[in-house]
């Protein structure tokens, strides 16, 4: 679950948030001025995304790599194309069920 406060009840009930991120496996979403600043995550769940931020990046500059020569316009029209496709294919399996 996740439980959303603010910056100063945050500060006020530390303890009792750091419980329910340990004991109850929560995150807490922190505010500050109605916009999301922090999070509280557990350490397990934390470690998770630090793994899959590294092989996101590791996958970010292999696709760098690999299409580093073609043309920004060329490569924007390409995933444009294939968002279009996908959807296209989407739709049609949707109609397909009814």
């Amino acid at each position: 679950m996740i439980t959303q406060t603010n910056a100063v009840t945050f500060r006020q009930n530390l303890g009792e948030m750091l419980n329910q991120v340990q004991y109850r496996h929560d995150s807490i979403l922190i505010n500050k001025d109605g916009k999301p600043v922090a999070a509280l995550v557990d350490a397990r769940l934390f470690e998770r995304i630090r793994r899959m931020q590294g092989r996101f990046d590791a996958l970010c500059q292999r696709i760098e790599a690999g299409f580093g020569a073609i043309a920004e316009e060329d490569g924007v029209a390409e995933i444009e194309a294939a968002v279009a496709d996908e959807r296209r294919k989407a739709r049609e399996a949707l109609q397909g069920r009814a």
